[in-house]
């Protein structure tokens, strides 16, 4: 059985063929969040940070809604909430 963090990763991977993906589980920072909004244990918040040439062309926000979209499924599933770092290359 997968973790969540690595269902996160293999769909980003699918959707955006990243150079640098970074999937980290913050849950435990929110623990106590997580229990004022009866939110599931455990495996509730990650912080992602994606370098991808195929994000070059989108705004900030399209950027956010095409990650958010790419993990419709986690969400679903008890994902509650994404820290975001996205960005393309830098071009030399």
């Amino acid at each position: 059985m997968s973790t969540r963090a690595q269902r996160i990763e293999q769909a980003l991977r699918a959707a955006f063929l990243p150079t640098v993906l970074e999937v980290e589980d913050e849950s435990r920072r929110h623990a106590r969040h997580a229990d004022k909004f009866d939110l599931p244990a455990g495996e509730t918040h990650y912080a992602v940070t994606m370098v991808a040439e195929s994000l070059r062309p989108l705004s900030r926000l399209e950027r956010s809604r095409a990650v958010h979209e790419a993990l419709a499924a986690e969400f679903k599933s008890g994902l509650h909430a994404l820290s975001l770092k996205l960005s393309a290359p830098e071009t030399p």
